[in-house]
């Protein structure tokens, strides 16, 4: 708990400066007010996550870019209005919060926060990595109050509230981690619900032309061992956990693909007569298997036959 309540009156304002800076990220805060002012902010951690509360008088805070050049991780921010209102600003959007509203920013591109009145907020921060949701479905949230009358979000306040006023550093490791996650996913499902309220037509569009494109990244690079979700992911500029909705309706996963598609080739090879049959270990590794015996074994859970048992069976002279 960091408190102006025991500093001067002097030096209360650049105290409360720093203090908030500490607690969430670096930021600029000033009074509203001309009197002594009043703040409070403790902080506890639930594995990954951090979470505030926050009680203060009138203030404006900002984050400027030469504050965010100071920053080493980028984090996302989840804000819930406890008590007063608030004026939010980020990527060019404007909201008015209030009670019970929740607001979602990202402390790696500027925003304000304008308090008229003596407020109350919890803020909850997590690294941008675990949210596995694409950057452009967080720009979209961003600038925005969402409200918790209804829908996901009425859903979600009550748990956010219950958990902030809890003690999170009680828990052991192991359930602050877990605790921690599914948090993470549930601020992520309400980025998504917020980002796409409906699919279009449009939509469907943009993602089966996004799928031609996975699958043929996919068939034109099966001989990297390194060809995995989180590269396709990368060459892609989507997050994985999108990139694993993607291939919801698609009956596979995409590990599941690549693993088929470089059976398949390996077993058209193994089948190709010729006077110099190439070795079972040299397919493998043309199509991306390091280990032979891996290969092996899973080639026989695919065809019910080894590799080598494939190609003799192929190679073999058909009856006339």
């Amino acid at each position: 708990m960091l408190t102006t309540a025991s500093v001067p009156d002097g030096d209360k304002v650049a105290y409360w400066n720093d203090a908030v800076s500490r607690a969430l990220v670096p930021m600029t805060v000033a009074p509203r007010g001309d009197g002594p002012f009043d703040g409070r902010i403790s902080t506890a951690r639930l594995g990954y996550l951090q979470v505030s509360t926050m009680e203060a008088d009138a203030e404006r805070v900002s984050r400027t870019p030469a504050l965010i050049a100071r920053s080493s991780e980028a984090l996302v921010g989840v804000g819930v209005q406890v008590s007063g209102t608030a004026t939010f600003v980020q990527d060019g959007r404007r909201a008015e919060v209030g009670e019970g509203d929740l607001v979602v920013y990202d402390t790696t591109r500027p925003y304000s926060f304008d308090y008229p009145e003596r407020f109350a907020t919890h803020v909850f921060q997590l690294p941008r990595r675990t949210l596995g949701v694409a950057d452009e479905d967080i720009r979209q949230v961003t600038g925005n109050a969402i409200g918790t009358g209804d829908g996901f979000g009425a859903m979600l306040l009550p748990f956010l509230a219950g958990l902030a006023s809890s003690s999170a550093d009680g828990y052991p490791p192991a359930v602050a981690n877990r605790l921690a996650g599914n948090v993470v996913d549930l601020f992520a499902t309400l980025i998504a619900e917020r980002a796409h309220p409906a699919d279009t037509d449009a939509d469907a569009d943009a993602r089966n032309h996004l799928m031609l494109r996975v699958r043929d990244h996919i068939d034109r690079n099966l001989g990297d061992p390194g060809l995995s979700p989180e590269s396709i992911a990368r060459t892609h500029r989507i997050s994985v956990r999108y990139l694993h909705r993607l291939f919801e309706g698609e009956g596979t996963t995409v590990g599941r693909l690549i693993r088929q598609r470089r059976l398949e080739e390996c077993g058209r090879e193994l089948a190709r007569r010729g006077r110099t049959a190439p070795t079972v270990s040299a397919v493998a590794q043309r199509w991306g298997f390091v280990n032979p015996a891996h290969f092996s074994r899973t080639f026989r859970a695919a065809y019910g036959v080894s590799p080598r048992e494939w190609r003799d069976l192929r190679a073999a002279p058909r009856d006339r």
